[in-house]
C-alpha cells in the first residue's frame, strides 16, 4: 500500500484539515451540482428551509405537479444522510407527499433548494476529543 498523500474527497465528500487537528465534511459541490441540475443555481437564497406560515396538506387531486418532485427529494434525502443534518426536518415533511405531489409540495422543495442556496459550505464538524459540530466552512 501506498501513500498518496491527504485525502481531499471521498465518495464526493470534500474533506478538510483544520488546523486544530479537526476535519470538516462538506457538499459544496454536490449542492451545486443538484441546484444547477433543478435550475435553481440562480436562485436568491433563504434563511431557513421551511416557510413555518405554509401548511402542506396531502391532496386527492388526480392531477400531479409537472416537476421532477421525487427525484429532487431523492438528491435532497442523499444530502442529508451523509452531510447536512440542518434540512432532515424539511427534507422529511416534504417527502410526505411523495405519492401525489402538488404544486405546493413543489414550493416547498425549491425553498430547501433556496435554503441549499445561501449554505452550500456548511458540513459536519470532527474534532479531537469526540466533539462533533456543525459547522461553516
Amino acid at each position: 500500500m501506498t501513500d498518496s498523500g491527504k485525502c481531499a474527497f471521498v465518495l464526493g465528500i470534500e474533506l478538510v484539515d483544520g488546523p486544530d487537528g479537526s476535519v470538516t465534511m462538506c457538499q459544496r459541490r454536490y449542492v451545486d451540482d443538484i441546484l444547477k441540475r433543478f435550475g435553481m443555481d440562480e436562485c436568491k437564497a433563504v434563511v431557513s428551509p421551511v416557510d413555518m406560515s405554509t401548511r402542506l396538506v396531502p391532496s386527492d387531486a388526480a392531477t400531479k405537479v409537472n416537476a421532477p418532485f421525487r427525484e429532487a427529494v431523492g438528491a435532497l434525502m442523499h444530502l442529508m444522510t451523509a452531510t447536512r443534518p440542518d434540512i432532515a426536518y424539511a427534507v422529511g415533511y416534504v417527502s410526505r407527499f411523495m405519492e401525489n405531489p402538488q404544486e405546493e409540495h413543489w414550493v416547498a422543495v425549491k425553498r430547501i433548494f433556496r435554503y441549499l442556496q445561501g449554505t452550500k459550505t456548511h458540513g459536519i464538524c470532527f474534532k479531537p476529543g469526540n466533539k462533533i459540530d456543525f459547522l461553516r466552512l
